[in-house]
């Protein structure tokens, strides 16, 4: 409605540009009723819509807009916690005898102290000290976000009742946040603890093994019980995991029958290395400890991390050649809205912060946090999509401030100038989703890692292999050529950036930061 802030009739009204660039299916950041304080994921009402986004009627024509374009919508699912103006959590707080006081988690203190050291997922305390009740309430991640108590089954039955509500009106599923938070420790023991001060795959972090307060073989078998909900509807629906664990606590959320969650967020793109060895052993990993039938969902940027194009230090040919990369994997490729036109994040300080995280550590320096690799502001990495050259970028009317600053790149870095620029972000997207659409070898086929021991840390090969095709991929992550002797049926290049030559032998020349698709 042109506030500057987006909406689900805005959303609406650019479907056309998603579908028209190839991309299938679209998930959504929580749009129901919410104080905003964590911009949607504190949920006060999962029921109803925050009116700064729309209303129900919006959200029914987005899911039908959607499917009759043959595509799909998750919805983002926040079981974990709730905002503390949810009235479920008022509720709550406002006696010990209260109904609903078992609906969170609750306990008495050690005298003055939590009632253990368990920490939040920001680095604070997890507990809460409730005055009201002399009591305290554990929360995951801040504050104002109380988590849930699924040890209590009327939480889980109304949480499966909210997920069948919006399953009815025709949504294909959900991605659920920090799903691996859901159940803690029954007898709430100290977590141990870890020589690692920073976090490290949400396991481990603040000098504590998350041991007691994170992947219960509860939640695993939440995870079953869920799917067993999802099914009952049509194949077609699924849950799409935000968790971390290591590869066997992966492979328990999955089941070893499939019949867990149907994926889960595979993160090891989010840590670049310009090092053919890097993405090979990547691929190396999924393919020994996840192989087909399990699909790993790879990802190369989101809304709670820098984005891509700032990651690799404004290399744009290497974020170009993570894009052939990411679309030419065995998996499902997930990308952030505007990482297919090369959007950079946008320096906004601490002290202007509306990320609660990046309030929470306004008072540390930028330059320290950027040298920890910790990501504190997260606006920086939201904000509003570049659509043109116009003022605001296209994103509002004229004179109508967007909710965050747009970067000043918007004058080229845009989906208009982009579409008229063959060499563009936005076309090699297009062109990778078009290929992927087309080739049974690349979107479902085998891949088989080709060594290069002449060229191993500049030169990445990889054969995708179907029983229609055979495509070759070649990627040089250097700045010198690198020649690789192509032993293999694929010959016409279907698609390339930068440059290479072919001899006639079938030698091939990639020249510095090219890469190539050949098919057969």
């Amino acid at each position: 409605n042109e506030d500057g802030i987006g909406d689900l009739q805005g959303i609406i009204s650019k479907l056309d540009y998603i579908k028209e660039l190839g991309f299938e299916t679209i998930w959504i950041s929580p749009f129901f009723q919410s104080p905003q304080k964590d911009w949607g994921y504190d949920v006060s009402d999962y029921l109803n819509i925050a009116p700064e986004y729309g209303d129900m009627s919006d959200v029914v024509r987005l899911i039908h807009e959607i499917h009759q374009r043959d595509m799909h919508i998750l919805f983002d699912f926040v079981l974990n916690h709730t905002s503390d103006q949810h009235p479920w959590f008022q509720e709550s707080r406002s006696s010990r005898k209260s109904p609903k006081r078992d609906w969170y988690i609750w306990r008495d203190g050690q005298g003055s102290r939590p009632p253990n050291n368990w920490k939040a997922q920001t680095g604070r305390s997890g507990w809460n000290f409730d005055p009201g009740t002399d009591q305290w309430y554990y929360a995951s991640f801040l504050p104002f976000q109380p988590d849930l108590n699924f040890r209590n089954p009327d939480v889980k039955d109304v949480m499966f009742n909210i997920a069948r509500y919006w399953l009815d009106k025709g949504v294909d599923g959900f991605r659920l946040d920090i799903f691996h938070c859901l159940f803690k420790d029954e007898y709430f023991r100290d977590n141990p603890w870890s020589y690692h001060l920073l976090p490290k795959n949400a396991m481990a972090g603040f000098f504590q093994d998350w041991r007691f307060n994170s992947n219960q073989q509860d939640t695993i078998q939440f995870a079953h019980e869920f799917r067993k909900l999802i099914a009952s509807y049509t194949p077609e629906r699924m849950l799409l995991g935000e968790l971390f664990g290591d590869n066997d606590v992966i492979r328990d959320y999955l089941g070893e029958d499939q019949k867990g969650l149907n994926l889960i967020f595979s993160w090891e793109l989010m840590d670049l290395r310009i090092n053919a060895g890097h993405f090979r052993d990547i691929i190396r990993h999924y393919e020994e400890e996840f192989p087909d039938p399990y699909t790993p969902v790879f990802v190369l940027g989101n809304h709670d991390s820098k984005r891509l194009v700032s990651r690799v230090g404004e290399n744009l040919l290497f974020a170009k050649l993570l894009a052939l990369y990411l679309f030419t994997l065995r998996g499902i490729p997930v990308t952030y809205y505007g990482d297919e036109i090369g959007m950079s994040d946008v320096h906004i300080p601490g002290k202007y912060a509306k990320d609660p995280v990046g309030k929470l550590y306004k008072w540390i320096p930028e330059f320290i946090s950027d040298n920890l690799n910790i990501y504190l502001n997260r606006d920086r990495c939201r904000t509003p999509m570049q659509w043109d050259k116009s003022e605001n970028a296209g994103f509002s009317k004229p004179g109508v401030n967007p909710w965050l600053p747009i970067h000043h790149n918007f004058t080229h870095v845009n989906v208009r100038s982009e579409a008229l620029d063959e060499k563009s972000f936005l076309n090699i997207y297009k062109d990778l989703l078009f290929i992927r659409r087309e080739s049974k070898a690349i979107q479902e086929g085998t891949i088989e890692l080709i060594n290069c021991p002449d060229n191993e840390d500049q030169l990445l090969a990889f054969k995708r292999q179907s029983e229609q095709e055979v495509a070759l991929v070649l990627i040089n992550l250097s700045g010198t050529d690198c020649i690789f002797n192509n032993k293999t049926e694929c010959r016409h290049a279907v698609f390339q950036i930068g440059s290479h030559d072919i001899s006639s032998e079938g030698q091939i020349r990639i020249n510095p930061w090219s890469g190539l698709i050949l098919s057969t």
